[in-house]
């Protein structure tokens, strides 16, 4: 256990001060940087890109983080792979979450974390010459692949792809409060919206398989560990039920991947959203076993399993493009 701990911690070293930041991604072979973005309504939000370091890129990926997760601790790994592979990629904190304003892990209004995104990634292909005409995908794990349906339901046009990890288009039956609960809920989120009483239990465990990357995973100093709030549950519930009805009116190409084995979103939905979206490009890849956390809480073997399925989706709609 001690060298698979010393092994994973490694891989993260400017977390721990074993490397400068700059310096760590030097060595991964790509151009990072962090910033913030004022939205329209006045919310400071934090941001980071991660660039391919020798070549033009040759395809733009915006990526959103999941609930109480950001973009500063292992979601990047991902994020440097798709760099690496020779994609521009860019990625937020949403509201309360991360470094950005707002109280941690109140969302009660995810119409508006939709515009927030929208606007950032629009001003992110604007702000840049280099950027014109490339390719755009969505990218969301959880929370983050909901957002970014609705994010094409909203600009239905604006994104040639979606990459789809686990989306909570409907939270599990085995995580969801049981009736009369979320009736209860509902009528004390009117009063006291952020209120962190709902009785879920810590879902990172729930959701990444490998126990020393739990340990990794419970480090990240911005993780949200309390009970969620009453105002963010109850605008989850009405966000996922609402998606749940309009699985039939997703039309953009997507790619949505889920583990057998999760218990946090629930994998039925995604072939439930497979069979009914218009989607003429349509692609799922269902894993046996894996849980909810793909592509940082299974073993390396896995991870790689399903970085490679999206990488070579990617690589189809790229016009062949591809990183040596």
């Amino acid at each position: 256990m001690e060298s698979e701990n010393q092994k994973l911690l490694q891989s993260y070293p400017y977390f721990w001060g074993y490397t400068p930041e700059q310096d760590y991604y030097t060595q991964q072979g790509i151009i990072s940087s962090k910033s913030h973005f004022t939205t329209p309504r006045g919310l400071t939000l934090f941001t980071r890109s991660w660039l391919p370091q020798t070549t033009p890129p040759r395809g733009i990926i915006f990526m959103v983080h999941g609930y109480g997760n950001d973009i500063s601790w292992t979601f990047q790994s991902t994020s440097i792979f798709f760099a690496q592979m020779g994609f521009a990629c860019f990625a937020l904190d949403l509201q309360g979450h991360g470094h950005s304003q707002g109280l941690k892990a109140f969302v009660p209004n995810v119409d508006l974390v939709v515009h927030d995104c929208l606007s950032f990634f629009t001003h992110i292909k604007q702000s840049n010459t280099t950027f014109m005409g490339l390719p755009c995908f969505l990218y969301g794990e959880s929370m983050g692949a909901a957002i970014s349906l609705l994010i094409h339901f909203a600009e239905p046009q604006g994104f040639k792809g979606a990459i789809l990890v686990a989306p909570m288009c409907k939270i599990s039956d085995k995580v969801r409060p049981r009736w009369p609960i979320p009736q209860i809920l509902t009528f004390l989120a009117k009063f006291f919206p952020t209120w962190a009483i709902v009785p879920t239990p810590d879902l990172m465990y729930k959701s990444v398989k490998v126990d020393h990357k739990k340990v990794i995973a419970d480090m990240n100093p911005m993780r949200y560990r309390g009970k969620p709030r009453l105002g963010t549950v109850v605008e989850l519930l009405r966000v996922t039920d609402l998606l749940n009805k309009k699985l039939c009116d997703v039309s953009v190409p997507f790619i949505v991947l889920h583990g057998s084995a999760d218990v946090v979103t629930d994998p039925e939905v995604s072939v439930e959203l497979y069979e009914k979206a218009r989607s003429e490009d349509k692609t799922i890849k269902v894993y046996d076993g894996m849980m909810h956390s793909l592509l940082f809480g299974e073993t390396d073997e896995n991870v790689q399993i399903v970085r490679n399925d999206i990488l070579s989706w990617l690589n189809d709609r790229c016009n062949g493009r591809t990183v040596e």
